[in-house]
C-alpha cells in the first residue's frame, strides 16, 4: 500500500478502529457472544464508530476501483463483495464465490458463485456483474491506480489499460452461465487468490454506475440507491458530518446483529478520544501522549499490524554502495531503545521486512551479519565499518562524502526523536556526523520515484502497508528489477555485490510462481533473509493497532490488516455493559 510517513502514525492507530467495533482486544481469534453479556434492546443495537472516518472530512472514494487509502477501504468492505475474502487469520475464504477450480498450470481459475446472490436493491448478482467489474477496473478512462498494479497478471491486461484492446470479457474473463466465471492469468503466480481479495475486483452495480457515468465515480453519491453486495449498506453520506449504515436485507450472509453504524468524520485525531471519554464514540484512536497511562486500562487494546517502518539507503550513492557501511549503519542502532523510550512501547522493534501476522514471517530471522535481537550490535557494527571503510580507501570516518538522512515528521515529535535518536547513536558508535533534512512527504514521494536517479542519499521509506498478506508484496514488489518500489536501487547499481543481488531477485520471480507453500515458505525465508543481509532496507519497528474500545461493544473479531470478515459483522452486537453511548436506531 501506498508508503506513509510517521507524521501519520495517528492515522495508523486509526485505520484500526475496526478493530475496536468488533471485539477481540488483543487476539485475533474470534471471539463468539458469551452468555456473560447481555445484548441491549434493537433499538440500542447501534454502533457510533471512528472507523472509518477519523482525521478525514471525506473518503477518498468509495468507488472499489479507485480507492487507494485504509479509510475508503474500511467502508468499501462493508458496503461491497469479491469473489474472495481474507478471514480473520488472513486466509482466503470464498465470498461471492462458493467454491473454485484451478488449472492444473495455474494459468486460470474457475469460480462458481453462491445461488440467488443480490445487490442491495434486490437486483440480481450474476457472473456478469463480477466480469464486469473486473475488465470497468482496466478501463483507461477510469484511471484506476490499483487494479494494473494488484491484479497485474490477469491475462491482456495490459492491453486493455492501455487502450490496444476494448475489453477483457470473452477473452481473460469468460463468463458461460450466470453463476460461473473463469480468469486467465499470464503467469502461474501462487497469490492470485490473495491479491483477488483486494478491493479493486470487488462487484459494483452495472446500472447504477452508468445512470450517474460509467468512468466518475458519481455512483458513490447515490449508494442509498444500491450499488453493493456488502454486509451493510449506505443509509446516507453527508460531506464533512458522517456516514450512516444499516444492514443490507438482501446480503447473502448472516444478517448483522447491529441495526445501524454511524461513523462521523473527525479532522483532529485526538478529539476523538475526548469524545470517547463523555460516551459520545463507542471506539478511539490513543494519542502517545495518553499511550502510558492508556495502556493499564481495561478497555485497551492492542496487537500487531501490517506495516513496517524502514529507511533505505540509496546503493547508488556513496557510501552506502557499500555493504559493510550498510550493515554497519543498521546495527548501530538500538531499536529496543527507540520504541521503548520514544514510540513508549506501541509499536514492535524488528528486523523484519515480511511482518509478524502473516504468511512468510520467519521467527528464526536474524539481524545484518548473523545478529541477533534487535537491540543492535556496536561491536560488529565498528568492525564492519573499519572493513568497508578499508574497501573504498578511506583510512577513517572523517573522509566519507557528507551524510544527510532525509525524512517527513509532518510535525510528529516522536518522528523527530526517532531521527535524532539513530543521530546519537551513528556518531557514539561509528564517529560519524549524519545531517538531517525534515521534507514534505510527497518531495520524498517525488525524488524516490525517480529510481536509478533518486537523489536522495539516505531516506525514511517511510512505511510499508501490507496490500495483501503475502510475501510477494514485501519482496518482490519492492526489490525486484525495475520495480516501482525499488528507490534503493537494490540490484540496479554498479556496486561489487550487485550480480549476486542480481541472483536474488531472480530467486524472488522464481518464488513467486512455486505452488507449493511449504516449499515456498522455504524459499521466500531465504530471500528475506538476504535482504536483511545486504540491508535492503534498514527495518526499525512494527506498527501496532492500539485503541480503546467500550465494553458494551461485543463479538466479532479481526486480521492483522485491521479489517474483519464481513460475515464477522453477524456476531458484532451492542450489550448492556457499560460505559456506552446512549445512542438509539434512528429513523
Amino acid at each position: 500500500m501506498k508508503p506513509t510517513s510517521k507524521a501519520l502514525l495517528p492515522v495508523f492507530f486509526l485505520l484500526t478502529l475496526l478493530i475496536a467495533a468488533c471485539g477481540g482486544g488483543n487476539s485475533s481469534t474470534s471471539t463468539a457472544p458469551s452468555t456473560a453479556h447481555t445484548k441491549a434492546p434493537e433499538n440500542k443495537q447501534v454502533l457510533i464508530t471512528t472507523i472509518p472516518t477519523a482525521s478525514i472530512a471525506n473518503f477518498d472514494s468509495l468507488d472499489p476501483a479507485k480507492a487507494t487509502d485504509f479509510y475508503s477501504a474500511s467502508a468499501i468492505n462493508m458496503i461491497y463483495s469479491g469473489l474472495v475474502v481474507l478471514d480473520d487469520n488472513l486466509k482466503v475464504q470464498p465470498e461471492l464465490a462458493k467454491s473454485w477450480d484451478k488449472s492444473a498450470d495455474g494459468l486460470s481459475y474457475t469460480f462458481h458463485l453462491k445461488p440467488n446472490l443480490k445487490f442491495s436493491d434486490g437486483t440480481p448478482l450474476t457472473s456478469h456483474d463480477v466480469a464486469y467489474s473486473i475488465d470497468r477496473a482496466f478501463q483507461p478512462q477510469l484511471k484506476s491506480p490499483t487494479a494494473a498494479y494488484y491484479l497485474k497478471y490477469i491475462k491482456d491486461q495490459e492491453k486493455v489499460n492501455n487502450g490496444q484492446m476494448k475489453t477483457l470479457i470473452g477473452d481473460s474473463l469468460i463468463t458461460p452461465d450466470d453463476n460461473t466465471i473463469t480468469i486467465k492469468l499470464s503467469k502461474p503466480i501462487a497469490y492470485f487468490l490473495d491479491s483477488l481479495a483486494f478491493q479493486c475486483s470487488f462487484v459494483v452495480e452495472k446500472s447504477l454506475v452508468q445512470k450517474y457515468g460509467e468512468f466518475t465515480s458519481k455512483f458513490t453519491d447515490h449508494l442509498s440507491e444500491g450499488g453493493g453486495s456488502g454486509p451493510f449498506k449506505v443509509k446516507s453520506y453527508m460531506l464533512n458530518k458522517d456516514i450512516d449504515m444499516i444492514p443490507n436485507p438482501n446480503y447473502f450472509g448472516a444478517q448483522p446483529q447491529l441495526k445501524e453504524v454511524i461513523a462521523p468524520f473527525y479532522k483532529d485525531a485526538d478529539t476523538t478520544r475526548k469524545d470517547y471519554l463523555v460516551n459520545r464514540l463507542d471506539d478511539a484512536t490513543i494519542p502517545l501522549s495518553n499511550f502510558a497511562s492508556d495502556k493499564h486500562r481495561s478497555d485497551f487494546h492492542q496487537q500487531p499490524f501490517l506495516t513496517i517502518s524502514y529507511y533505505a539507503m540509496n546503493y547508488n550513492q556513496k557510501p552506502f554502495d557499500n555493504t559493510k557501511i550498510r550493515q554497519a549503519f543498521a546495527l548501530a542502532i538500538n531499536k529496543d531503545l527507540i520504541t521503548s523510550k520514544i514510540w513508549k512501547g506501541s509499536y514492535i522493534p524488528t528486523n523484519h521486512i515480511v511482518p509478524q501476522g502473516q504468511y512468510g514471517y520467519d521467527p528464526a530471522l536474524t539481524g545484518p551479519a548473523g545478529v541477533k535481537g534487535t537491540a543492535g550490535d556496536p561491536q560488529k557494527a565498528k568492525e564492519l565499518f573499519q572493513q568497508g571503510l578499508q574497501e573504498d580507501g578511506y583510512s577513517s570516518a572523517s573522509q566519507l562524502p557528507p551524510i544527510t538522512l532525509t525524512y517527513a515528521s509532518g510535525g510528529v515529535q516522536a518522528a523527530r526523536d526517532e531521527v535524532a535518536s539513530m543521530q546519537q547513536m551513528w556518531q557514539q558508535v561509528l564517529g560519524v556526523n549524519v545531517k538531517t533534512s525534515d521534507i514534505d512527504l510527497n518531495a520524498i514521494f517525488n525524488d524516490e520515484s525517480l529510481g536509478a536517479n533518486n537523489p536522495l542519499q539516505f531516506y525514511a521509506g517511510p512505511s510499508w502497508v501490507a496490500d495483501y498478506p503475502d510475501p510477494q508484496d514485501w519482496t518482490t514488489l519492492q526489490f525486484d528489477k525495475g520495480a516501482a518500489q525499488n528507490n534503493m536501487n537494490f540490484g540496479q547499481n554498479k556496486g561489487p555485490d550487485a550480480m549476486a543481488q542480481q541472483a536474488i531477485q531472480a530467486q524472488m520471480e522464481q518464488a513467486d510462481v512455486i505452488q507449493d507453500p511449504n516449499a515456498r515458505l522455504a524459499a521466500v525465508n531465504k530471500i528475506e533473509q538476504a535482504l536483511v543481509n545486504y540491508v535492503a532496507w534498514l527495518p526499525i519497528e512494527q506498527q501496532t493497532t492500539v485503541l480503546l474500545r467500550k465494553p458494551c461493544v461485543q463479538g466479532a473479531a479481526q486480521n492483522a490488516q485491521g479489517l474483519i470478515d464481513p460475515e464477522d459483522w453477524g456476531k458484532v452486537y451492542i450489550s448492556t455493559d457499560t460505559p456506552c453511548t446512549s445512542a438509539t436506531v434512528s429513523s
